[in-house]
């Protein structure tokens, strides 16, 4: 999740709320691609989750990662519970998730560097003190009362306020991890198609990396749980945003659906101040209950903007929210899937032809279907397996198209970075399908053991 963000001075005009999103704007020559993962820490030789701090804690890997290679701290009330470096970031989700925020970076070759470096970092420092890291999307035995609290003021609060929304708030929060890309738009109207696309493909994305199947060491009957998850947390700030669909809508329209989403704090002085459940509209008008007579800046709504959790958002670049943490070569296939079918405008127009057919309650009942079956989903004439073929198709003659070579143009182009979902597509297996295979023969039925084979 997010640290306080930096959005500017005083909001003294209602535009300025659209004009900061449409700053994001740039032209393709600028485009760049952030990835994002999420991994849960474990001791070796408990298999329980990592606590703050001790000899064997998240602190000790921040720490190791801060002395060994040069990233510099960030801090909340003295503890340190962040690491910045060449454009990236290195944070903690609720339970104790570590975060990889990578820079904005030109081509997949150069964020697959990024993120085979970091893992590396960890793995080396992981190593000494008898800790490992796994990607899943979500925790395969721990229970919510196994996981530790990170010292985060915006964690506390959201914690307190999850079960007055939702029913699975805190699971999510304490207990899945995600993969995502985050990618920059052209103009507004290069934006709308982007994101109507991010949205109604989304769970093709679900189902190519599904990787939850179990819940406290059990099968839960979802390919990917932490999907599941995400339809029961806050109905305020999830979902599919059939709005973004309608006639009309840009940024302003964003910003309407924006305003209309409770507040969860207002960050001031190092200090996360409690405005949960509270209106942004009010604190425009300087009748926010948590400032009373004080008006916001523009970033005060870029923390907003950051507590708005749909399957697509848009901040000053589009993110992509549907998948689920996952082994290492797939953390390199999510933003090679998104980049092929965004940035390249065949793609992008074929990308829409694919799902411009599809009504809102289609839409829906693919996330539901992609959540519980992965590729083996169905919704009226819609295959997820189909979906998923024609998109990865796509998404590799885009990627051909962009021909950004790699290993000194060794390699001509992007597109071998798709070859696990392609194998997904040939098998009909994805990663949950996987574990579920080994829980029901070798493994015994003890979830357990996916640590042993399955760690970075």
């Amino acid at each position: 999740m997010s640290i306080p963000q930096s959005g500017g001075g005083p909001i003294e005009r209602h535009e300025q709320m659209a004009e900061y999103l449409a700053e994001g704007c740039k032209p393709k020559s600028e485009w760049r691609i952030g990835t994002e993962h999420e991994k849960f820490g474990y001791c070796k030789d408990t298999l329980n989750p990592l606590p703050y701090d001790g000899p064997r804690s998240i602190l000790a890997m921040l720490e190791g990662l801060r002395d060994r290679y040069g990233w510099s701290p960030v801090t909340e009330a003295d503890k340190l519970i962040g690491l910045t470096k060449d454009g990236a970031n290195v944070s903690l989700e609720p339970g104790g998730q570590l975060e990889l925020s990578g820079a904005p970076l030109e081509t997949i070759h150069q964020t697959c560097d990024e993120v085979n470096a970091h893992l590396r970092e960890v793995k080396s420092i992981a190593d000494e003190i008898g800790v490992g890291f796994i990607g899943l999307g979500a925790a395969p035995h721990w229970s919510h009362a196994d996981m530790p609290v990170m010292p985060k003021g915006r964690y506390k609060l959201m914690t307190d306020y999850m079960d007055r929304v939702g029913t699975m708030g805190k699971t999510m929060m304490y207990r899945t991890c995600t993969v995502q890309v985050n990618l920059d738009f052209g103009s507004e109207a290069d934006m709308v198609q982007k994101l109507r696309v991010a949205l109604a493909l989304q769970p093709v994305a679900t189902a190519l990396f599904a990787n939850s199947p179990f819940l406290e060491g059990k099968p839960n009957n979802h390919k990917s749980w932490r999907s599941r998850v995400w339809r029961d947390l806050d109905a305020d700030r999830t979902g599919m945003l059939p709005f973004v669909f309608e006639d009309g809508f840009g940024f302003e329209r964003w910003v309407d659906y924006a305003l209309d989403v409770p507040m969860y704090f207002v960050y001031r002085d190092g200090k996360y101040i409690d405005a949960l459940g509270q209106s942004f509209r009010d604190f425009l008008q300087g009748k926010l209950p948590a400032l009373p007579g004080e008006t916001p800046t523009l970033s005060d709504w870029a923390d907003h903007l950051t507590t708005i959790f749909p399957e697509a958002r848009i901040k000053k670049f589009i993110e992509m929210r549907g998948a689920d943490g996952g082994p290492w070569r797939r953390l390199c296939a999510l933003p090679a899937f998104w980049v092929g079918l965004m940035y390249d405008q065949s793609a992008l127009d074929a990308a829409w032809d694919l799902a411009k057919g599809m009504d809102a309650e289609t839409r829906q009942a693919l996330r539901i279907a992609a959540s519980e079956q992965a590729l083996d989903g169905r919704v009226g004439k819609y295959a997820l397996s189909d979906l998923a073929r024609e998109a990865v198709a796509i998404s590799e003659q885009g990627l051909k198209s962009r021909a950004k070579s790699g290993q000194d143009g060794l390699v001509p182009n992007e597109v071998h970075f798709l070859d696990a979902l392609k194998e997904s597509l040939e098998t009909g297996q994805t990663p949950a399908d996987e574990l579920l295979a080994r829980y029901h023969s070798d493994w015994n039925g003890d979830a357990s053991k996916v640590f042993g084979d399955y760690s970075y």
